[in-house]
């Protein structure tokens, strides 16, 4: 199997990065008047920061069926707006408490709360609203489709009910079945819908994204036993964000459930596998490959 040597990965990493931090610092262009802060406040969440894996994801998969990057990079673009928002909304007091994100203060620190709750109400919209764009296709049923694959990852039936599920946890002691569904929800669930939407934009119909959504689950698993670990070995600093705090609170998580040896050799078999799953395509799905394998190498 050819892999993407790790140069080449970090620039598609960095060169999608910096097209929807452009995109966010277009649509979110500041007003002179008492929006301001609010739209302040949306660009210290969004701009900067983060490896966008989500949409790195979208516009990886859509490559491999000649999608137009432009139409990819807005539909990411959505992607990212969505998990901004739910990290502003995790970081607040009255979820997770959290005074670092990315590197640089959570949002109502160095705001308040309730710009804090407006910015991420407004992020959320924001996601629709380039959807919903024909700039992200000229097919109307695929923009529905791209509006429908997120909503449903976004809810109760994807992030938000495995967000439920988490401050559940805190009061409850959840099995290793348990622990799985809350983690496909509560992260799983975007990224599978990034490749999802990728697959959408190339015409792919959903008899035919089989491979892919096998792909996506088990890379979508990986990454939360990779995030699981680093809470136990990584560093604060290089994260950006605080670590230990699932201990500290007494969550079941992956490792606690079996072990750090474990863990790691399953998330090893889990990104194995999710390559697999691209065997019936060519070079064209190398970043894909490249992807799966930067789940466990990530420090944040």
């Amino acid at each position: 199997m050819t892999q993407l040597p790790i140069p080449v990965l970090d620039e598609a990493i960095a060169q999608v990065a910096g097209e929807v931090d452009a995109l966010f610092g277009e649509l979110l262009t500041v007003p002179m008047d008492a929006r301001q802060r609010l739209f302040e406040a949306m660009r210290h969440a969004a701009i900067g920061g983060g490896k966008r894996l989500r949409p790195l994801l979208v516009v990886a998969t859509a490559s491999i069926f000649n999608v137009a990057r432009s139409y990819a990079v807005r539909a990411g673009a959505a992607l990212e707006s969505i998990h901004v928002y739910s990290l502003v909304h995790d970081d607040l007091p009255c979820m997770d408490d959290d005074n670092m994100r990315r590197g640089k203060p959570t949002v109502h620190r160095a705001y308040d709360e309730a710009t804090a709750v407006l910015a991420g109400d407004a992020l959320h919209a924001l996601a629709f609203e380039i959807l919903s764009d024909p700039a992200t296709h000229p097919d109307p049923f695929i923009r529905s489709e791209l509006m429908a694959t997120l909503a449903r990852a976004s809810g109760p039936d994807g992030m938000a009910g495995g967000q439920m599920m988490d401050l559940e946890a805190e009061k409850a002691s959840f099995d290793l079945p348990t622990v799985t569904r809350l983690q496909a929800l509560k992260t799983g669930a975007l990224i599978a819908a990034s490749v999802e939407m990728g697959a959408i934009l190339g015409h792919v119909p959903p008899e035919g994204r089989v491979h892919l959504r096998g792909y996506a689950h088990d890379i979508g698993l990986a990454f939360q036993i990779a995030d699981d670990i680093m809470d136990v070995e990584g560093d604060p600093e290089a994260a950006g964000k605080a670590l230990r705090k699932d201990a500290d609170a007494g969550k079941a998580t992956f490792v606690s459930l079996m072990g750090l040896e474990r863990a790691k050799q399953q998330a090893e078999m889990l990104v194995d596998q999710s390559v697999s799953h691209l065997a019936g395509y060519g070079r064209e799905a190398d970043l894909l490959r490249a992807i799966a394998r930067y789940v466990l190498e990530r420090d944040r």
